[in-house]
């Protein structure tokens, strides 16, 4: 009988994918695969650590050709390292597959924002909220997370490795280390006067080798956590309070502003063409600060300092906790203190006062979704202003001019810079629009003070008054395709080091102090910095401590003989 043979129908496409899925990814070695997948960062990663170095770096010669290539073989050997250290294949695939992840969002906020992954921005992420995730994330976010983030650390998981005895794989490791680092420590040799210039010059750049760079700041950065808080218990650098002034009639408020993003270039008060103060510029008793540098480039570190006795020069944000504060001090001299926090909280400088979290009961009135404007710090301050009976400070943490999503941090009424940029996807949005939505952000804190202020002086009949604002730190709106904040202080530009500040005194507190505030316009005109703050804030209580430093009181010098010095 004859039999007819048919060919096997093909298999359906979900089963071949089902199929191809068992049968996993054949890898060679270890060695294979920290070097694959260090080769994968390297080409698909890497974006803005390459256009950084080109820039830096590329000439057209042989020898600027013959540097990128060495330079290619030093971070792909870096990272491969990195994952060969580590003691088991389970613990090398568990790494690969976080920095996926962790490479997958840092190549998109490095490429569209300009970010860099230094411990600053590693102790962002850390401190982060859910408000500020939310206004970060966007299609394109989720989109590149999931296609070159899960995707790829799922896949890691599918590479099939032959099985060898674990004393095999640590001797295959040691060798193809100690080769590769030859290599590429030969390759530094034969250009070590570029790399001198490399890594001297341009240091930023290291801090977009992803995702080895975010690994390394995320280390240090709690490397040193630990070991500041095994450093003993909190210091008190103040020491014993003095009051200077005599018992008055009347208690003293000080409104103390920290302001969010605020950058000086776009404040009308210190000369921008366009009215972004139209409240404050017409209120008297106010003094504006034209030249004030913040003590870090993001609210983790500047927050911390502002309120510290140390100089950004000697301070350290991993050991601000260790040390008693600013708010401290005054509330050791009998003061009222209150934190009322609208943005990512107070970093540990409201510890020991009493705080309130907007965030956590937000009102309707003045809040949508996730995000609450300013005004909402608001509400009750007459009723509570006619209620004190002695001396008081109460603490503004403001949203501010907080992005990338600037259009959400004013009420749509305050939108008088058209046409703005809605969305926060700042690439998509013309240089026009950024400035737009980020001006009406100033525009609505200029609206916020002058609130602050009217109220203080509906009050001046049972309070002497003074209100103190300063931004935390600027902001980059897209010059020279940086954008947003949190670049190392040495490379960062002006945009986000000069902020905004003023002071503002109510006619009581100027007789009581006896404070000449011509003298104090004219201190105005020179160049200050957050350091000032501890010791301007002590002054303008009247008080004194261990710590305060006259030279840095910005209103000491303009006191009559007679007052309170």
């Amino acid at each position: 009988m004859h039999t007819e043979h048919f060919p096997a129908s093909p298999l359906p496409l979900y089963a071949r994918l089902r199929e191809r899925w068992g049968a996993g990814i054949p890898c060679s070695s270890d060695v294979a695969f920290a070097f694959g997948v260090s080769f994968i960062w390297l080409a698909l990663y890497n974006v803005r650590f390459w256009e950084l170095s080109g820039a830096a770096m590329w000439h057209p010669s042989a020898g600027s050709l013959f540097f990128m290539a060495s330079l290619f073989v030093l971070a792909w050997v870096v990272q491969a390292v990195l994952l060969l250290l580590l003691p088991s294949r389970w613990v090398m695939r568990a790494a690969a597959s976080l920095m996926f992840v962790g490479a997958a969002f840092g190549a998109y906020f490095m490429s569209q924002y300009g970010a860099i992954m230094n411990q600053e921005m590693m102790r962002n992420v850390l401190e982060t909220d859910h408000a500020e995730v939310t206004a970060l994330l966007n299609a394109d976010v989720v989109l590149h997370g999931v296609l070159l983030g899960l995707v790829p650390a799922l896949l890691v998981w599918r590479v099939r490795l032959p099985e060898t005895r674990w004393r095999t794989q640590m001797m295959q490791r040691a060798l193809a280390i100690v080769v590769a680092l030859g290599v590429a420590v030969a390759g530094m040799f034969a250009n070590s006067a570029d790399y001198a210039t490399f890594f001297r010059e341009h240091k930023p750049v290291r801090y977009t080798l992803n995702p080895v760079a975010q690994v390394i700041s995320m280390a240090g950065l709690l490397a040193g956590g630990r070991d500041a808080h095994a450093s003993g218990p909190l210091i008190d650098p103040a020491g014993k309070i003095e009051h200077l002034a005599t018992p008055s009639a009347k208690p003293l408020v000080l409104f103390l502003v920290v302001g969010e993003t605020a950058r000086a270039e776009n404040f009308q008060l210190g000369g921008y063409a366009r009215e972004t103060n139209p409240e404050l510029a017409h209120i008297s008793g106010l003094t504006y600060f034209s030249s004030t540098s913040s003590c870090g480039t993001s609210t983790a570190i500047s927050v911390p300092c502002l309120f510290s006795h140390l100089p950004r020069a000697e301070f350290k944000v991993a050991e601000a906790d260790r040390y008693k504060n600013l708010l401290d001090s005054l509330v050791q001299a009998g003061f009222d203190v209150q934190w009322r926090d609208n943005n990512s909280g107070c970093k540990g400088v409201c510890a020991r006062v009493t705080s309130i979290d907007y965030n956590e009961q937000p009102d309707p009135q003045y809040c949508r979704d996730s995000n609450c404007f300013d005004a909402v710090m608001l509400g009750d301050l007459p009723e509570t202003l006619r209620k004190i009976e002695r001396d008081t400070v109460i603490v503004f943490h403001q949203k501010g001019s907080h992005g990338p999503f600037y259009s959400e941090r004013y009420p749509p009424q305050f939108e008088r810079f058209q046409p703005a940029c809605r969305s926060n996807k700042l690439q998509h949005c013309s240089q026009r629009e950024i400035t737009n939505a980020y001006d009406n952000t100033i525009a609505y804190t200029d609206h916020v003070l002058a609130s602050q202020i009217r109220m203080l002086r509906e009050v001046s009949s049972q309070l002497d008054s003074v209100l103190i604002y300063v931004s935390d730190h600027g902001e980059s709106l897209g010059e020279n395709g940086i954008y947003l904040h949190g670049m190392p202080y040495a490379f960062a530009p002006a945009a986000q080091r000069q902020v905004p500040m003023l002071v503002w005194t109510s006619e009581g507190y100027v007789r009581r102090t006896q404070l000449r505030t011509d003298c104090l316009r004219t201190e105005a005109k020179l160049p200050v910095s957050h350091d000032f703050f501890y010791h301007t804030v002590l002054g303008a209580a009247q008080l004194r401590n261990q710590v305060y430093d006259r030279q840095l009181d910005l209103i000491a010098g303009c006191r009559r003989s007679g007052g309170s010095e």
